[in-house]
């Protein structure tokens, strides 16, 4: 099971700047969407500070959606994504991270996955990977090497095919041993997603979420569920303990939400708005899931 008290109360003389400060690096002209969900995501599961790193022209739009993020406005490619003059101020910015995530929204544009290359290995603080960062890493799996012991991996079936060049129907034949095998490989946290997502760190340690629905099929629920593992790795979480609690939370929140909107129809922000009263819930009750 998972153990409860990983998320316990907060004394009453917390600061924001005690609650994790997450940097986020996401979005581009055609997918805003996946950058505020991603930072909603992180606000909702109690992150103190979240700052959003996007392509300069995007502000506008982002800045209605958000009312709580931070902005860190960068440099951009003429296609609206983010370009390789954006790594020194991604770099100055970082310092002050406690957990930095990447790739909801980013595109794969030449020189947005060249920057995806190049941030890794000045990065000290953990890092979640997630959409169109581990696409840019497809071909360059190796480069998790300058994250060992410090990412979480976020993968869908699709995208881990990718990574580890077999097909889709071979990583969900095994889903499980799939992301072990990562996981050593790599020495990162995988989190596997889909029905049943699964969480295996290097050790060989697999948890099986038991939470979640169908009606959770619908975009940005990952992006949500990226910004979620970030607000707790910056609260102090094991990353493994992060990504298990995490990927609990995110199926419960979608519990929730589908038993008062409907099996149908659910999208990713009424998710991210649950989160506060999923983990109120597993803070106050047994959790059901099993480690």
């Amino acid at each position: 099971m998972i153990p409860k008290g990983l998320l316990p109360p907060r004394p009453r003389e917390v600061h924001k700047g005690d609650c994790g400060r997450v940097l986020i690096l996401a979005g581009s002209a055609s997918m805003t969407g996946a950058a505020a969900l991603c930072a909603m995501g992180a606000l909702r599961a109690g992150a103190g500070l979240v700052t959003l790193g996007i392509p300069k022209s995007l502000h506008a739009p982002l800045a209605a959606k958000l009312t709580e993020a931070m902005f860190l406005l960068l440099p951009e490619t003429s296609e609206g994504s983010l370009g390789l003059r954006a790594l020194r101020p991604i770099e100055d910015a970082a310092k002050a991270a406690d957990v930095v995530a990447i790739g909801p929204g980013l595109s794969r544009n030449r020189d947005t996955a060249g920057l995806v290359q190049d941030i890794l290995p000045g990065l000290k603080s953990p890092v979640i990977l997630d959409a169109d960062a581990l696409n840019n890493l497809g071909k360059h799996p190796k480069a998790l090497a300058r994250l060992s012991k410090r990412a979480i991996v976020t993968p869908h079936p699709g995208e881990m095919a990718r990574l580890t060049g077999k097909d889709v129907a071979e990583i969900q034949a095994d889903r499980a041993l799939a992301a072990r095998a990562f996981a050593q490989r790599h020495e990162s946290i995988v989190v596997l997603k889909g029905a049943g997502t699964v969480v295996a760190n290097p050790q060989g340690n697999t948890y099986i979420n038991e939470t979640g629905n169908s009606a959770m099929a619908s975009g940005g629920m990952g992006d949500v569920l990226t910004g979620l593992i970030a607000a707790l790795v910056g609260q102090r979480l094991s990353l493994y303990d992060a990504a298990c609690l995490g990927v609990y939370l995110h199926g419960l929140a979608g519990d929730l939400a589908a038993k008062e909107l409907g099996a149908i129809g659910l999208i990713a922000s009424d998710v991210a708005a649950k989160i506060p009263f999923a983990i109120r819930a597993y803070q106050q009750s047994e959790p059901v899931s099993r480690c």
